[in-house]
């Protein structure tokens, strides 16, 4: 809606009625500073008080020259639509959940793909601890190359942050090696399936070693979680029980990291894929030697002639696709963790397995058992309640 005003016939009127009248005694008068212009019959310019204005241009006011004051001073107005002022803030909400939900398939994808490369490797070459050793090693490599060339800003650490770092990372390798390993010894569906009891580790270590205590909702998610677990693992047709406590130290161990890690990282200004990049180094020097005393170069030399003689080049690729897709997915749901709740992050999380589950089954044909599918689901959907009542 556009209309001419006058300065000198600018109307207020106080009523009940939202559209403005111009019948009022007592016109409000322009300042002394504005040059005087001739009283001029108020025209009716209905205006909306339910819907905001927008000024779009006020040409020369308070500068007109003499021979100018029989210039109206044109102001230039409209009614702002709901629907336009909503869409004006909705894009920036709607690129925020297509951003999250870009992260979300991309984790998922990645943690997907290396799990399938990790497990074809371990078949073919069954020594975790160097596998392991070469995941941080190759994340940690491609972080380096990315400050060195600017291509990701490095972070700005001092003592202090290493050193709350280090239990976070020592807990994060055994972690890691504990789960690899779970993977070499059973398929990688169970060794999820498992590790999709981490919650209720996480309940019992935070209730009993540091004294919190839950809603009676995440106490009862605990039931399904475990019960599941437990069918899953007494159907396993392939059970192996260096497999499963393999599974069992990782859940123990990522939940002290999570714990050391809140506690530690507090106020640190440094960005998830950075921080990841940083636990990656510091877990790097505190595997390798443990690497080369539990294996050492010797079996790693013989196994590798046979996996390259019976797989032939291509086990090369999957070596370094391994290496490559862990550190990425990792880093990935860090940079996720930066833009969402604790909570939407667990959800995620068990949206993950779920996928990896599934993708894994499929990809290498595991024999599943009915029972050993409901306790699998089972477990899930106690993982799925346990974050509806928790923050992460």
């Amino acid at each position: 809606m556009i209309c001419s005003v006058k300065p000198s016939s600018i109307v207020i009127t106080s009523s009940s009625d939202p559209i403005l009248r111009k019948k009022h005694s007592n016109p409000l008068q322009i300042s002394s500073f504005s040059p005087s212009l001739p009283i001029a019959k108020p025209q009716r310019c209905p205006i909306s008080l339910q819907k905001p204005l927008h000024v779009s241009s006020i040409g020369n006011f308070g500068s007109l020259k003499p021979q100018e004051e029989h210039n109206l001073i044109t102001c230039k107005a409209y009614e702002a639509e709901r629907s336009e002022i909503e869409a004006a803030s909705s894009p920036s909400e709607a690129a925020k959940k297509v951003k999250i939900g870009i992260y979300f398939a991309t984790w998922w994808a990645l943690n997907v793909v290396f799990n399938i490369y990790n497990k074809k490797v371990l078949n073919a070459y069954p020594y975790p601890w160097l596998t392991s050793t070469l995941s941080l090693a190759c994340g940690s490599l491609m972080m380096l190359i990315s400050w060195a060339t600017r291509i990701a800003e490095a972070p700005k650490t001092d003592l202090e942050f290493w050193k709350t770092l280090f239990p976070v990372a020592v807990a994060h390798t055994i972690g890691h090696v504990a789960a690899t390993v779970s993977m070499s010894k059973v398929a990688v569906s169970f060794t999820h399936i498992i590790k999709s009891g981490e919650p209720a580790f996480s309940v019992l270590v935070s209730r009993f070693l540091l004294g919190e205590t839950f809603p009676v909702p995440v106490y009862l998610s605990l039931v399904p979680i475990i019960g599941g677990c437990a069918l899953a693992a007494v159907t396993e047709l392939n059970f192996n029980m260096t497999g499963f406590m393999g599974a069992m130290i990782s859940n123990v161990a990522f939940v002290f990291r999570n714990i050391f890690s809140k506690r530690g990282m507090k106020g640190k200004s440094v960005s998830g894929m950075n921080y990841y990049a940083c636990l990656s180094m510091l877990s790097l020097l505190i595997l390798t030697p443990f690497a080369f005393a539990v294996e050492g170069p010797q079996m790693w030399a013989a196994g590798w002639q046979t996996a390259l003689s019976q797989i032939g080049p291509q086990f090369i690729w999957w070596v370094a696709a391994q290496s490559v897709f862990y550190h990425l997915y990792n880093q990935v749901s860090y940079m996720s963790l930066d833009e969402i709740s604790p909570l939407t992050f667990s959800i995620g999380n068990t949206m993950k397995r779920i996928s990896v589950i599934v993708s894994s089954i499929i990809i290498f044909h595991t024999p599943v058992q009915p029972v050993n599918a409901l306790g699998a689901a089972i477990a899930i959907l106690g993982t799925f309640l346990y974050s509806q009542h928790t923050d992460g």
